[in-house]
């Protein structure tokens, strides 16, 4: 059985998923009734949502837990059960494993798609060559300073486009596979 990776994120137009002090409220401005960008159906594909802590820590700060009935992983070193609200731990494991392992893990048990959530461990899964498929969500703004999308990438990663959709909102959403096969006809 194969698993595949994919994140699904919103970005101001500079790159940052969040202002330096985690602050989302610039994605309301996109904020329309009856439109989600996809998100629903895409949702409907995922079997696991694996985020970082620094991620975790946030969704926890939000008014209700937004992934009830979904399996969540948190990967994360620094964390511990105690850190999981009572409430969440049917629903929330940690994981220190390192990521191919993780995976392998997921798959075992059983999961074909996993959304992968969060500025850094999505920039770990590019480096490691473990992500398969990155749909953005461009918001109309500049931030001029944040927490960025991408960090640390040791090499270009390639990405072939597959499709992009303008929405009324100003959002532009576009989805990518990462083209492996580019990267691995360069290696010596």
């Amino acid at each position: 059985m194969s698993l595949s990776a994919s994140a699904y994120l919103a970005t101001s137009l500079d790159g940052f998923i969040a202002r330096a002090d985690g602050a989302l409220d610039w994605l309301e401005q996109v904020a329309c009734d009856g439109e989600d960008y996809g998100y629903a159906d895409f949702m409907a594909t995922v079997d696991v949502l694996l985020m970082g802590s620094a991620t975790f820590r946030k969704v926890l700060s939000f008014p209700e837990w937004p992934y009830a009935g979904l399996r969540v992983v948190v990967a994360s070193r620094s964390l511990r059960p105690p850190d999981v609200p009572a409430a969440l731990r049917s629903q929330v494991a940690l994981s220190a494993a390192e990521l191919p392992r993780l995976l392998t893990e997921l798959r075992a048990s059983g999961a074909r798609h996993v959304y992968v959530d969060g500025g850094r461990l999505v920039s770990a899964f590019l480096r490691a060559g473990l992500l398969d498929q990155l749909i953005l969500n461009r918001v109309p703004v500049l931030l001029g300073a944040g927490i960025p999308l991408f960090s640390g990438l040791d090499d270009d990663i390639r990405l072939q486009h597959q499709s992009t959709r303008a929405y009324a909102s100003g959002l532009l959403q576009s989805s990518y596979s990462i083209n492996r096969a580019a990267d691995a006809a360069e290696q010596p």
